[in-house]
């Protein structure tokens, strides 16, 4: 257990994030291109360049705004010889494609010119083949001082076989890289693949370069790191260290992982202030999915069939209080809430398309503690299967875009603006039956909500349900419902003659009410 207290930084509560891969979002005609991209509107392919850059994302920056984000979080960025940058090359140069340093200057000073902040992703444990201290080992073998950066095979340097940098990916399990993936290229390589030369985090010549890459964009200007692939890093210290390193540069960096489970020892305070909360996302899909949830889909993506399948409305209740009470609140506030991820398909593809389902599933995750984020062109309707479909062009003109869509979704980002009981600590079940529940946000007990209560309620089913609420807590209560566009089916809350409180919700519905007393 850490002695640590979680102490995430306070913005992070109120913020609403928008994931930008950087390629597939905006060109601008300031960056020159270095050649002939693909067609920007062609379906993507695992290794084809569309020329989006970070000048592109400055260009789009008002309608980021007019959509209520207050921080973006940008996959890789710096110069790699892949569209996604996962295969970094050089971690002190933003890739020219995407207009190089200057671009970021200008993406960082504009958005800090708005208020708004931004994340960028950070791959510390492997590298790209074309990372420069990796390139002089394959040339020098043991004669290079960069020989203990990498777990390579000593014995096969020594005895005059040179390391084999695009040796066909070496099958076998993803944990064993010592004994299979160093077989046939030499060295140890994140998922076995030769393309990803796994650093040895052991060395204090590696820890001090990445902690000292970290530090150097802090100062630069950005306001936080996500993680990638975190848990291959077993070392505590090596991420409480990166930690402390950060935050005697910027105590408010953000610093958030890429963890795919319920992991509670990271978020103990000496490592990361808040994980990328997958689990939740599950969740509200197995919920509001119903007949809409394309369960192929998920059967076939790695992650998502573990733990995505049909949940009723109490089933869901139990599992989003697990959620809730497994971390500390402050490190709830903080969880990075997504629906869709370069890493997945996308939430609208998952429902085959239903845009209700998208609005419910929406409405849910602006409505929970923790912070928001929007995976680009979600909030228009884009779609797609998985990697690479699933990191399409946002569309360049008006074509493609589902603007009823997004006029619901910043029409949710806006009251989750508005009301800090939306973005408060204390979450109440206070009725679920079949596919509807009512959750209760806020009230006086929660200084985070500074005295303001709402009710949430949904209803993910096909067929028309009456929700009894507990008329204790809504004693002497007013209801003043909060109206969404695309979700204004009437809804009818009643006091009957028993003096129970009903809430009726037709098929597909939802409804949020400022409650007071």
């Amino acid at each position: 257990m850490s002695s640590f207290t979680p102490s995430p930084p306070a913005w992070v509560r109120d913020a609403v994030f928008y994931q930008i891969f950087p390629d597939r979002f905006a060109r601008s005609a300031r960056v020159a291109p270095a050649g002939p991209y693909e067609a920007w509107d062609a379906p993507p392919t695992a290794h084809g360049f569309k020329g989006g850059d970070l000048l592109g994302v400055v260009e789009r920056l008002d309608e980021l705004a007019d959509l209520g984000v207050t921080a973006i979080y940008l996959t890789p960025i710096f110069r790699s010889a892949s569209n996604h940058r996962y295969h970094t090359d050089d971690y002190l140069e933003v890739d020219p494609l995407l207009g190089g340093n200057a671009a970021l200057r200008e993406l960082i000073d504009a958005l800090h010119a708005r208020g708004m902040r931004i994340v960028l992703d950070g791959v510390f444990n492997h590298c790209g083949r074309g990372f420069w201290p990796f390139h002089h080992v394959a040339e020098n073998g043991l004669h290079s001082p960069y020989a203990e950066w990498f777990r390579i095979d000593r014995e096969r340097l020594e005895s005059g076989h040179g390391l084999q940098p695009y040796w066909e990916r070496v099958k076998g399990t993803v944990t064993d890289h010592e004994s299979i993936a160093v077989r046939g290229s030499g060295y140890a390589a994140w998922w076995n693949i030769p393309a990803l030369p796994k650093f040895d985090t052991d060395s204090a010549s590696v820890r001090e370069y990445l902690f000292s890459v970290a530090e150097h964009w802090l100062r630069f200007g950005i306001d936080g790191w996500r993680l990638d692939v975190p848990f291959e890093i077993q070392d505590r210290s090596f991420w409480a260290e990166f930690r402390r390193r950060c935050r005697a540069v910027n105590p408010e960096a953000y610093l958030v992982g890429e963890i795919w489970e319920v992991e509670p020892a990271w978020l103990e305070g000496d490592r990361f202030d808040a994980l990328m909360n997958y689990p939740l996302l599950d969740a509200i899909l197995s919920f509001v999915g119903g007949d809409s949830l394309d369960e192929q889909r998920v059967a076939d993506h790695h992650e998502l069939r573990k733990h995505v399948r049909f949940t009723d409305a109490p089933g869901f209740a139990a599992r989003l209080t697990e959620l809730l009470t497994v971390y500390a609140p402050a490190t709830v506030a903080a969880q990075l809430n997504l629906l869709s991820s370069h890493d997945m398909p996308r939430f609208r593809t998952l429902v085959k398309g239903d845009a209700q389902v998208f609005r419910l599933a929406t409405l849910v995750q602006m409505s929970l503690p923790g912070a928001p984020c929007v995976y680009y062109g979600d909030e228009i309707g884009m779609e797609g299967a998985k990697d690479p479909d699933c990191r399409r062009s946002f569309p360049a003109g008006a074509a493609g875009r589902d603007e009823a869509v997004r006029e619901t979704v910043r029409a949710l980002i806006a009251l989750r603006h508005a009301h800090p009981a939306l973005r408060s600590d204390r979450v109440s079940v206070v009725a679920a039956e079949g596919q509807a529940i009512a959750i209760e946000r806020g009230g006086r007990s929660d200084p985070n909500a500074r005295a303001e209560r709402m009710l949430v309620a949904v209803n993910a089913g096909a067929r028309m349900v009456e929700l009894t609420l507990e008329p204790s807590a809504f004693s002497a209560a007013t209801f003043m419902r909060v109206e969404v566009p695309g979700l204004g089916a009437p809804v009818t809350l009643r006091n009957p003659a028993s003096a129970m409180l009903t809430l009726s919700l037709p098929p597909r519905s939802a409804a949020l009410f400022v409650v007071e007393d």
